[in-house]
């Protein structure tokens, strides 16, 4: 892995149109549950399994059980960027990284300091109110009981897309945008495995596609570098 990581080094000093590609596995550093690692959300017990539980279908008619799950598993106020995060926003403020794109909802990126973060599934620190469309923070969840209420009496969403909900179009576009001008594209913390996001790899037309992630991806094969290790660990070692 030494070797890897002195290629990767090299590749990161003489590139100034980095984008990242990232998945589960960079949050999971920072103390936030995977939903499919061994001890990750898919393989704990509960009434319902949490893509039932994480569905459209199922925030719409059981309201008050998904809120009582989401505030329970999928929020984590006290965690923190860790050295990927952080290592990308430099990056990015060296001009080196062009975008970070994410399948993740907590909004590490953002608090390491990176400013151009795609979100493809959302964000748990918007929530929206879908009667009147006013915003609120993920403390007025935290803090709130049962479904949470608008000042004008409606129910507050969570801006995250759900099972059986479509990414939004305009982020999945700009996405597909920085991928396709791309020089290196550093794919990380990802399976690979959940369409339509993993698909965006199929728009990179250079030649330094790196993937980095502790497990064997499906796309291996079609990298040009494989980094295998912890994320975080990983980036504190590059420049």
């Amino acid at each position: 892995m030494e070797n890897n990581i002195e290629i990767l080094s090299e590749i990161i000093r003489k590139s100034d149109n980095i984008v990242f590609f990232g998945g589960a596995g960079v949050s999971t550093e920072s103390g936030i549950p995977d939903f499919r690692s061994v001890d990750g959300l898919y393989n704990q017990k509960y009434d319902y399994p949490p893509e039932t539980i994480l569905s459209h279908t199922f925030y719409r008619n059981n309201t008050i059980e998904f809120y009582r799950f989401y505030r329970d598993k999928m929020l984590c106020p006290g965690a923190k960027p860790n050295a990927a995060h952080i290592k990308l926003a430099q990056w990015e403020k060296e001009g080196k990284l062009k975008a970070v794109i994410t399948q993740n909802i907590d909004g590490l990126h953002q608090a390491a300091g990176s400013k151009e973060v795609l979100e493809l599934h959302g964000s748990v620190l918007r929530n929206y109110c879908e009667n009147c469309g006013k915003f609120y923070d993920v403390g007025y969840i935290l803090e709130s009981e049962g479904v949470p209420v608008c000042s004008c009496g409606g129910s507050i969403k969570p801006d995250v897309v759900l099972y059986e909900e479509g990414l939004d179009q305009e982020t999945l576009e700009k996405s597909v945008r920085y991928i396709r001008e791309a020089d290196v594209l550093i794919i990380g913390g990802t399976s690979l495995a959940v369409y339509p996001a993993a698909g965006l790899i199929d728009y990179y037309r250079g030649n330094k596609l790196i993937l980095i992630n502790k497990t064997p991806t499906p796309r291996d094969r079609e990298a040009d570098l494989v980094v295998q290790g912890s994320i975080g660990e990983i980036f504190s070692q590059l420049p």
